[in-house]
């Protein structure tokens, strides 16, 4: 997948994402599990938009994505906010060299995009060993129900001035796992003319039991599994789903 186009767009896109939501959570998160200090490591950070807003609650943020043109903005966008994150671009299945942490976060559906169920547990197993001892580890991920009923099959548009796209997803050659296919036309103010670019994603999830089990398997104490925000478990129409584990 690239990203070259895509970053720049990216927050555009997400206008309307609850980010809120992700920062209550997780703040509610740390209190509750007792996490007093408060460095964090963001991973697939993006364009910072999460590690920033951390970074105004107190926390002492570093970030971490796998594309250099996210990690431009991001760094753009921290120093117009007047904060110093240090961004590295590692790919987080196999992070290195980044210290330890109080609180690390895999936010946004991030893990989806991991396309093997060796990368996901190569993950779990370096954020273990970037994890400080009884650090909390949380992330998010689309439920099966997200990706095979909200997802595959589905079509999206978006017809603005400024952008538009056509968004498709279909089912990929493994279980619960879907590809976008994503067509953006955006204006080019200088000519007036649409430039047309085309972007390939790739989602894969598993079952909880499975998390649970690569999480117990990668040393962690799995303490919470929520969903879609709120502190009650999943349901069978969950969306998204909230893993919250310590180090043991």
């Amino acid at each position: 997948m690239s990203y070259e186009r895509f970053a720049y767009l990216y927050d555009e896109l997400m206008e309307e994402a609850p980010y809120e939501e992700w920062v209550r959570f997780v703040l509610k998160k740390v209190e509750k599990h007792g996490v007093m200090k408060r460095d964090m490591l963001d991973l697939a950070c993006g364009t910072g938009e999460l590690s920033i807003r951390f970074a105004k609650e107190g926390f002492s943020i570093t970030g971490v994505d796998l594309s250099e043109d996210m990690l431009t903005v991001a760094n753009a966008k921290a120093e117009g906010a007047g904060f110093h994150i240090p961004f590295f671009q590692q790919d987080m299945s196999a992070l290195e060299g980044l210290g330890s942490f109080d609180v690390i976060g895999i936010f946004c559906d991030s893990l989806n995009y991991l396309r093997s169920e060796e990368e996901v547990v190569n993950t779990f197993s370096h954020v273990f060993k970037h994890l400080k001892e009884d650090g909390i580890f949380i992330f998010d991920v689309h439920s099966i129900y997200k990706i095979t009923q909200g997802f595959i099959n589905q079509t999206f548009t978006l017809n603005d001035d400024q952008l538009a796209y056509i968004w498709n997803s279909f089912p990929d050659e493994h279980p619960n796992s879907v590809e976008h296919e994503l067509t953006f036309f955006v204006l080019d103010e200088k000519s007036g003319k649409y430039d047309r670019f085309d972007e390939l994603h790739y989602q894969r999830t598993y079952s909880i039991e499975q998390y649970k089990h690569w999480l117990e398997e990668t040393g962690f104490n799995l303490v919470e599994v929520c969903a879609d925000f709120e502190e009650a478990g999943p349901q069978s129409d969950s969306e998204r789903l909230f893993f919250i584990a310590k180090k043991a």
